[in-house]
């Protein structure tokens, strides 16, 4: 396992076109969605990494089965995944689910509403201290069976068979889920997908308390299992999802992956702080993924950006004589591109503020916190705040050894700060095997195909 990488800085015009992995976020719902589903279903584009494959070995362990065909017109396999039609009948299982937010709370709605057995799970040390309590607390409306082993509402967890439902709720053929939207956005889409196992009896309804975070991972949420025949009825303001008795997932055929959006983001940012220019294939304002827009905020500091949706791609541009503007955003809807934005703010004239994303502090690690630490390693003045950071980028850019907490993204974000300061280094760089194992070899392809 290497320990440290030195960025390479581009010494000649940025200008490359990119063809980036599929989603993680995308990846694994569509992977929970074709275990549910009665039938085949073909994945193409599958993104291969830690996180994935952690959610691929669970859904084997657990009988689910998974098979590779060759794709004609790509290099990579497709995933064809033989669905259990909402039923595990697995006994028993022990499920090791790393650092992974995705997998541990899907799959803990998967278990705890279709599960016919004794099941734990498992992760890293920052795993076991990650909050769980609103999804665990929402289940159980549902019958969910699901005690903490450390009594501290965090996993490793214990699921059962569930609980039947009451009579009364029964007949009165409707049951109502609290889910709480403040913390993870990944509770609420963990229900959703989930919610159409317990319809067999009796109409859903999920509410939301709290303020929604994240928001746009739950439309792509939706948007997924729409694909896969079902949609609930949505109110106006996004805080109540109804699923009407008998709804059920249906074999989509073949569903393709989207590029990743959020590592699309390290790549715009390059166009941002070098100058230059970055195209994305795949990705366009037809995405389902809300970090897309993040370009949104490179445009507001002074970038140019051009989709074109009958290409599918996005272009980011900036003429290395016109400087960034800092600029105040709320980032609580693409809370995962915070990181890249506080890297591209090192560069830019004037203050930087990143506000409403207090839920990124129980992350891979305290997000709000890392960012601040690494950024002054570079001279930068940064007020750290509850849900947010104020950045001052410094006057001349100091070149530092980035710790990166375990977390991909922080070694993914300041990894584009050294194409343009020499000297940069990322300690621990396998940890983005989580979601893009090959991107430092993505990275040194701009200095080969720029120029």
């Amino acid at each position: 396992m290497n320990t440290s990488i030195q960025i390479t800085p581009l010494e000649q015009q940025l200008n490359a076109t990119v063809l980036l992995p599929g989603s993680k976020s995308i990846t694994n719902r569509a992977l929970i969605l074709s275990a549910c589903c009665s039938g085949f279903t073909i994945l193409e584009h599958v993104l291969e990494s830690e996180d994935t494959q952690i959610m691929l070995g669970a859904l084997r362990e657990l009988g689910v089965t998974i098979d590779r065909q060759e794709n004609k017109i790509s290099s990579q396999d497709n995933i064809i995944i033989s669905g259990l039609g909402g039923l595990i009948t697995k006994p028993n299982a022990e499920i090791y689910i790393g650092n992974s937010g995705t997998s541990v709370r899907f799959l803990t709605a998967l278990l705890a509403l279709s599960g016919r057995g004794e099941y734990r799970l498992y992760g890293k040390p920052r795993m076991h201290q990650r909050p769980i309590s609103g999804l665990v607390d929402a289940l159980r409306f549902l019958g969910a069976n699901i005690r903490y082993e450390n009594n501290n509402g965090s996993p490793p967890l214990f699921i059962g068979c569930r609980n039947k439902l009451g009579k009364k709720i029964i007949e009165s053929g409707k049951v109502e889920i609290a889910v709480s939207g403040d913390v993870s956005s990944q509770f609420l889409s963990a229900v959703l997908m989930t919610a159409p196992i317990a319809s067999d009896e009796i109409d859903v309804e999920i509410i939301v308390t709290e303020k929604l975070v994240s928001r746009p991972y739950v439309e792509m949420t939706i948007n997924i299992m729409e694909s896969f025949g079902v949609k609930p009825t949505i109110n106006n303001d996004f805080t109540s999802f109804r699923f009407h008795q008998g709804e059920f997932y249906h074999p989509p055929g073949v569903y393709r992956i989207e590029p990743d959006a959020s590592a699309a983001s390290y790549f715009f940012a390059a166009a941002a702080i070098c100058g230059g220019t970055i195209q994305i294939e795949g990705l366009s304002q037809k995405s389902v993924q809300g970090d897309i827009k993040f370009v949104d905020c490179l445009e507001q500091m002074g970038c140019t950006v051009k989709f074109d949706n009958e290409k599918n791609t996005t272009t980011v541009s900036r003429s290395p004589n016109k400087p960034i503007k800092g600029i105040s955003v709320d980032m609580n809807y693409i809370s995962d591109t915070a990181q890249t934005l506080g890297v591209v703010a090192l560069f830019a004239e004037g203050t930087t503020e990143i506000k409403n994303i207090e839920h990124v502090r129980y992350k891979e690690t305290d997000r709000i916190a890392a960012l601040a630490t690494e950024l002054r390693r570079f001279g930068a003045t940064v007020e750290e705040q509850h849900d947010g950071l104020k950045i001052i980028p410094p006057a001349e850019i100091k070149p530092a050894t980035v710790e990166t907490y375990d977390d991909h993204r922080m070694a993914m974000s300041f990894a584009a700060a050294g194409l343009k300061i020499d000297g940069v280094v990322i300690k621990n760089p396998d940890c983005v095997q989580k979601t893009f194992p090959n991107f430092f070899n993505e990275l040194k392809k701009l200095l080969v195909v720029s120029g």
